[in-house]
């Protein structure tokens, strides 16, 4: 599409704009001026598109978009990497149920083993060492006089989290 020059894209928006006037003033007579306006609004950019020159790039982006569809439909290469897109989603999926049930996770468990001490399995078959983790000195007691901030680090105890 390269050899077709730009005085050639005018004229053919041009030409799809006359044809589409012609074509609107069928529809102003049978549906109404509302209808008749709008297409002669659709009319109108063919024309426009050819004389600012964008008439060329959106044949040139229609021409790409139907290259790639063809070569996605017919190309055993790009299935290959369809297919592998899907598998990556669904252990994207599995990983999000696996983790909101609490399977799969490390063996140290967020409550009380990992105050006991190191975890199960610490440098096993991944060769990695256990992070030491910093506990806070004090003891978590009851905050003073403040019910909800009771009721607060009561939860956060029960998930290990102070």
């Amino acid at each position: 599409m390269d050899s077709i020059d730009s005085s050639t894209w005018q004229a053919v928006g041009v030409t799809l704009s006359v044809v589409g006037l012609v074509l609107s003033a069928l529809l102003w007579k049978r549906r109404g001026a509302a209808a008749g306006l709008r297409a002669v609004a659709w009319s109108l950019l063919p024309a426009a598109l050819g004389l600012t020159g964008t008439l060329r790039l959106v044949w040139q982006v229609g021409d790409l978009v139907v290259t790639w569809a063809t070569r996605l439909v017919f190309s055993p290469v790009v299935w290959a990497g369809i297919v592998l897109a899907g598998v990556s989603v669904v252990l994207f999926g599995v990983s999000a149920a696996m983790r909101a049930r609490g399977v799969g996770g490390s063996t140290r468990a967020a409550g009380s083993t990992a105050a006991a001490g190191p975890a199960k399995g610490v440098g096993g078959a991944g060769g990695e060492a256990a992070l030491p983790t910093k506990r806070s000195s004090r003891k978590a007691g009851p905050a003073v006089g403040d019910e909800d901030m009771d009721d607060i680090e009561a939860i956060l105890r029960k998930h290990g989290i102070q």
